[in-house]
C-alpha cells in the first residue's frame, strides 16, 4: 500500500455554526454547557462596536449571569491574561465566551488556560503543555481573519521580553465558534485588509507547511480562492454583506487548515515583529509574505505552482522562475489594492533590531513546519530584503 495514504493524519476543530445570525445562539449553547455564570471577554473596540452588549443580550435573554472582561490590548499581554484570570476564579464562572478579533479570543483561551491549571501564561509557551482541561470556550469573532475561533494556536504578548509567545494544543480549540458575518460590518477598510492578508497567509502557509495533507489542504486551497476573489472589493464596498460572507469564510477555511497543518516562517517572523513593536498582526503578515515566498520557493516549488493557480494565474508555459516572479507579483498587487503597502523601515525597523527578531523568530514554533530549512542569517536576509 502506498505511503501516500497510510500516513496518519490529525485534524481538530471546533463545533462551527456560520452564517448571518449565528451569534444569536450563544445563550442557547452557554445553557447546554451548564453555564452558571459566563466571563464574557471583549476588548474596548468591540464595546464601541456595540457587539459586546449585542452578545450580553443574547444570554440575558436565556436569563444566563455573566461577568464582563474588556481590558484587553490589541496584543493581548500576559498580565491582561492574568487579571483575566483571577476576575474568573473570584466571580465563579464555569464558561467563557468571547467576542472580538483575535485578542480578546486568544485572551480568553488563556484565561481558560490559567484558571484551570495554574501558573503565569507565559509558563505554557511551546506544543502541547497543557495538562488539565480548561472551561468551555464559545467563540463569536467579529474580525474575519485571525482564526482564533476555530485554532488551536493561542498567542500572547511578553510585554517585558518584548516578544510573542505562541501556545499550541487541542486543549485552546473553541468548544463552538458562531461565525457570522453580520459582526463584520463594524470593521474599518484598514482592519479588513490586515485581516483578510492574515487570512491569505494562514492558507498560503498551511498548503506549503511540512504538516500539509490531504484533511487541510483542500480548505487552504478554498480559502486562497475565496479571499483573493474578494477581498479587494470588500475594502471597496466594506457594506457588502455577501462580500463579508466570502471573505469570512474563506478565513475560517484558512484557519482550519493552518490549525491542522501549522504555519511557516511568516507568522514565526510576525509573531517576533509583533511582540518588539506592538503592530497589527495582518500588517506584519503583509510586510513579510513576498520575501518568504521567495526564500521558500525553492524547496516547495509544486506546492507554489497550485498556489499561483489558486490565485488565478495561468502558469502554462512559464518557466519555474517565470511562476514564482508571477507569483510574488500577485501578492504585492493585492497588498497595494488593500493598502497595505508598508514597508519594516517605515514601521520602525532598523538593521541593527534584525539579529534579535531573528533569534526570537528561529525559535518560534511556526518555524518547525517551514518548508525550507531556516538558519538565523536565513531569516535576517528575509528580514533584510523586508526592510
Amino acid at each position: 500500500m502506498s505511503n501516500d495514504i497510510t500516513n496518519l493524519r490529525k485534524f481538530v476543530s471546533p463545533e462551527i455554526i456560520f452564517g448571518a445570525g449565528a451569534r444569536k445562539s450563544v445563550g442557547n449553547y452557554a445553557k447546554t454547557f451548564g453555564a452558571k455564570k459566563v466571563f464574557l471577554v471583549s476588548d474596548p473596540g468591540v464595546v464601541e462596536a456595540g457587539w459586546l452588549a449585542d452578545i450580553a443580550g443574547c444570554l440575558e435573554e436565556e436569563g444566563i449571569e455573566y461577568v464582563t472582561f474588556t481590558q484587553v490590548s490589541p496584543n493581548p499581554r500576559s498580565e491582561e491574561v492574568m487579571l483575566g484570570a483571577q476576575l474568573y476564579q473570584e466571580h465563579q464562572c464555569n464558561v467563557i465566551v468571547a467576542v472580538g478579533g483575535g485578542s480578546p479570543m486568544d485572551c480568553a483561551k488563556g484565561v481558560g488556560i490559567v484558571s484551570a491549571n495554574g501558573k503565569n501564561i507565559l509558563d505554557y509557551e511551546g506544543i502541547d503543555t497543557i495538562d488539565l482541561p480548561i472551561p468551555p470556550l464559545i467563540f463569536i469573532p467579529t474580525t474575519a481573519g485571525t482564526s482564533a475561533d476555530v485554532s488551536q494556536f493561542a498567542i500572547i504578548s511578553d510585554q517585558v521580553d518584548k516578544v510573542k509567545i505562541s501556545i499550541v494544543s487541542k486543549a485552546v480549540v473553541p468548544d463552538v465558534a458562531l461565525i457570522d458575518p453580520e459582526t463584520t460590518l463594524t470593521m474599518d477598510p484598514f482592519l479588513s485588509a490586515c485581516t483578510g492578508v492574515d487570512a491569505l497567509v494562514h492558507a498560503v502557509e498551511a498548503f506549503v507547511s511540512t504538516g500539509a495533507g490531504p484533511l487541510t489542504d483542500m480548505h487552504a486551497l478554498d480559502g486562497m480562492r475565496l479571499i483573493n476573489e474578494n477581498l479587494v472589493a470588500l475594502v471597496a464596498n466594506p457594506a457588502d454583506l455577501q462580500l463579508r460572507e466570502q471573505v469570512m469564510l474563506g478565513s475560517m477555511k484558512a484557519g482550519l487548515a493552518f490549525s491542522n497543518a501549522i504555519l511557516g516562517a511568516v507568522h514565526a517572523m510576525s509573531h517576533s515583529l509583533g511582540g518588539y513593536l506592538d503592530l497589527p498582526h495582518g500588517l506584519c503578515n503583509a510586510m513579510l509574505l513576498e520575501h518568504v515566498i521567495n526564500f521558500n520557493y525553492r524547496d516547495a516549488e509544486d506546492r507554489f505552482k497550485v498556489v499561483a493557480q489558486t490565485l488565478g494565474i495561468d502558469i502554462r508555459g512559464m518557466t519555474s522562475n517565470q511562476v514564482r516572479e508571477r507569483l510574488i507579483r500577485q501578492v504585492i498587487d493585492l497588498k497595494q489594492q488593500v493598502g497595505l503597502s508598508q514597508k519594516l523601515a517605515a514601521s520602525g525597523v532598523s538593521m541593527t533590531d534584525i539579529p534579535m527578531l531573528s533569534e526570537h523568530a528561529i525559535s518560534d514554533p511556526c518555524i518547525l513546519t517551514n518548508p525550507r530549512r531556516s538558519s538565523k542569517r536565513d531569516v535576517e536576509v528575509v528580514y533584510e530584503e523586508a526592510l
